[in-house]
């Protein structure tokens, strides 16, 4: 064996963001969807974006940079490709870039990749599929080519690669287990390794963040033969294994006994500085400490990241100062966010920031204090202010919720309760009904950016929304759905449009981040006690109920997911802040049947995200969730009805808690899973509505009435029709608005069918 001579790095970060920092490649890859420019001018924006990023990082003064982190849709999905993993229903595509959107979003003739979340992330991945058909080979082109770009440019490039422990653990598999195939990925990764080594890459990163999940010794068994194995390989660069968003537990200790170079944790989300400091095998390694937090927005404490660092002196061979994990998760730099307080800017640190701070520690602990004196002092005085700031702690609020007792979160019994709605509502069999959002048109992106830009008026906003409200509820009644909404043509996203009126949170100009493929978010920041000055919707959703005699129904976010897609405070329990912002959606459900809403939805589409990745933590979680849940509705009358939604997660280990939520309506995403989810449902005792989405939104494909219809039918073997709602799985605000229109109409053509 051969291992190229390592110099060990002193300062990184184990991944990048993609998006661009004002969107560039979203904006090429929708316009080569659309036809507007070719494969080339596309790649053409990939490799400035990974030129300017590269460049800027080694300026900043990082001495190892990962390179191969940069996707046009998701990193998983590149593996897949890189394995010679993606199904076959695409491979007729001659193509390789339309293949690969194919997979990623389907067309008209073929069905894309399921969609989950990425651990606890509000990042969504594309879930593999394989099968006794699926035959791995390896193609690197697209990999090694980075890494040459990378080199050439004069960059100590670090290919970045998905481990196979988390890919196949990842994977869907029908036909047996998915790590039984491990045998089958060890020499494709050696092959890899050694093409990498040609390419000049001295050090390779492979990602593993499967391990920080409960493993059983048989797959800590596969830990140790795959990194055996792979550092057997001749003519290798040296391996670093990342694991982040958790402890790695057992997995330290494997990984520590096999031969790798080097090993990354992630030494904010809650792992044990002493136990990594005590595993006596990292005494010949490199370990990668990821003290600066890469997942939220809070300034680094960088006097007890120091400590910490000092702490693990000693313990192994050599010691570099990384990220926590990916920077995928925030956004590129607070340099652009200049509407934000100063004393708040003066907490954060963006992309940008966070790799300032990984160079001051690594040059604190090789230099001395002394040499970063000035940057010491400054994460001083912005912690000081920070504590004393007064909207952090708001004792009004603080007092309303200790004195709020347990009938604050029960309303009655559910068939009580679906007795007086029925009644209420007169609704047929298969109702029909869409999540929440409709198409966000050019008119009102324009409209918005009008009104921040101070060109019109907040009356001429009001009145083009309400034109785009009226619009909606028209198209609706055309359609012949039977509950209808107001399509949230105010709302620029679903988290945001509430933290925007809720003291206690700040927003950004800048702040992208990307969610999957091309949708990009701006997480607000929750900074302070949360608070509710004034009703938020209800002029929106009453105005919508005046157009129409059928249902609107009142559309709100969960707590749950205003915390899941937010940037939150890390000065206080989540549950704290859960239960303040679910005070705020208490008094909007109130103000909403007050004024006549008979249908309200809360939407916890992030109820599984937040889940803790070891069974240990879950249950503290799962009961201060639903708690949050519950008190956000249970403050209106039993003829409201409550329906909330789900998607895009595993939710069979979260299916307890979607009953113990007690909402009378639950939409669920079902598409792409081809109704799973009902099977575990059922498993449950779960009995109150239920809308398992009968089409997926997130591919631009029309489906059939043939096709909804055959998903109404696998419903009702689960589902009897009195509990069966009729609904696409998610809002449709992506979505362009013929084939909507035109997929609506299939939708209410297969309910009446079914009926």
């Amino acid at each position: 064996m051969t291992v190229i001579s390592q110099s060990p790095f002193t300062a990184t970060v184990l991944g990048l963001p993609r998006v661009g920092p004002h969107r560039e490649l979203k904006r090429a890859t929708e316009s080569y969807w659309a036809g507007r420019i070719d494969a080339a001018q596309l790649h053409e924006t990939g490799r400035a974006l990974r030129r300017d990023q590269y460049t800027a990082l080694a300026a900043a003064g990082l001495d190892s940079i990962p390179v191969g982190t940069f996707s046009y849709y998701d990193q998983i999905l590149d593996t897949a490709v890189l394995l010679g993993a993606l199904p076959a229903r695409v491979a007729d595509i001659e193509d390789p870039l339309d293949r690969y959107f194919a997979a990623a979003r389907g067309n008209e003739s073929v069905e894309p990749l399921e969609m989950t979340k990425w651990f606890d992330t509000n990042y969504h991945y594309l879930v593999p599929e394989l099968g006794p058909e699926t035959t791995f080979t390896l193609h690197p082109g697209d990999l090694l080519a980075q890494v040459t770009e990378a080199i050439e440019l004069g960059i100590p490039a670090r290919p970045v690669v998905i481990g196979p422990i988390t890919f196949l653990k990842l994977a869907k598999t029908t036909g047996g287990a998915a790590l039984d195939r491990i045998g089958e990925l060890i020499p494709l990764y050696q092959e890899l390794l050694r093409l990498l080594a040609e390419a000049g890459a001295i050090w390779v990163q492979l990602d593993e963040p499967a391990l920080v999940t409960d493993l059983t010794d048989a797959e800590l068994a596969v830990v140790r033969r795959v990194y055996t194995e792979l550092t057997e390989s001749p003519s290798r660069p040296a391996v670093l294994v990342a694991t982040y968003f958790g402890h790695p537990g057992p997995a330290l200790d494997a990984l520590a006994g096999t031969d790798i170079e080097g090993i990354a944790v992630d030494l904010v989300a809650g792992t044990d500085v002493a136990a990594v400091a005590a595993v006596p095998a990292l005494a010949h390694k490199l370990l990668v400490a990821g003290v600066v937090d890469g997942r939220n927005v809070w300034r680094t404490d960088l006097d007890d990241a120091l400590s910490t660092l000092a702490t693990l002196l000693g313990s192994a061979e050599s010691l570099a100062v990384s990220t926590s994990c990916s920077l995928l998760h925030v956004p590129y730099s607070l340099a652009v966010e200049t509407r934000l307080d100063d004393a708040l800017r003066s907490w954060l640190a963006f992309g940008a920031e966070k790799t300032a701070e990984v160079r001051v520690l690594a040059t604190g602990l090789n230099s001395g204090t002394e040499s970063v004196a000035a940057e010491l002092g400054a994460a001083r005085a912005a912690a000081a202010s920070r504590r004393a700031d007064p909207r952090i702690s708001n004792a009004q609020v603080r007092a309303r919720l200790a004195a709020l007792g347990p009938e604050a979160v029960r309303r009655a019994p559910a068939e009580q309760r679906r007795a007086l709605q029925q009644d209420r509502l007169r609704l047929p069999a298969l109702p029909t009904t869409t999540i929440g959002s409709y198409p966000q048109t050019s008119a009102i992106r324009l409209a918005r950016a009008a009104l921040r830009a101070g060109e019109i008026d907040r009356a001429e906003y009001v009145r083009r929304m309400r034109e785009e409200i009226s619009e909606v509820i028209t198209l609706q009644e055309q359609l012949d759905l039977d509950v209808l909404v107001h399509g949230e043509p105010e709302r620029n996203d679903m988290v945001q449009y509430f933290a925007e009126q809720l003291d206690g949170f700040a927003a950004t100009e800048l702040g992208w981040v990307q969610s999957y493929g091309t949708r990009c978010v701006r997480p607000p920041i929750l900074f302070g006690d949360v608070s509710r000055p004034a009703a938020m919707t209800v002029d929106w959703i009453t105005y919508a109920q005046s157009l129409t005699d059928k249902p609107v129904k009142g559309m709100l976010t969960g707590p749950v997911t205003i915390l899941a897609w937010s940037f939150v405070r890390d000065d206080q329990p989540l549950a704290d802040s859960a239960r303040q912002v679910a005070l705020s959606i208490r008094d909007e459900t109130v103000d909403l049947q007050n004024a006549g809403i008979r249908i309200v939805q809360v939407d916890e589409p992030a109820l599984r995200e937040l889940l803790p990745l070891r069974t240990a933590d879950q249950q503290t979680y799962l009961d201060w969730s639903v708690d949050a849940f519950r008190l956000a509705t249970a403050g209106v009358a039993d003829s409201v009805q409550i329906h909330t939604h789900l998607c895009y997660s595993e939710f069979g280990e979260v299916i307890e808690a979607i009953a113990g939520l007690d909402a009378d309506v639950t939409s669920i995403e079902a598409a792409r899973s081809h109704m799973e989810v009902l099977d575990d449902l059922n498993a449950s005792g779960f009995d109150a509505g239920v809308g398992p989405g009968v089409y997926d939104i997130h591919s631009p494909r029309v489906p059939g009435v043939e096709e909804i219809t055959a998903a109404l039918r696998a419903a009702l073997k689960a589902v009897p029709a009195e509990r069966l709602w009729v609904n696409p799985d998610c809002g449709l605000k992506t979505r362009g608005p013929a084939e909507v229109e035109a997929s609506l109409r299939n939708m209410v053509a297969a309910a009446r069918s079914v009926r």
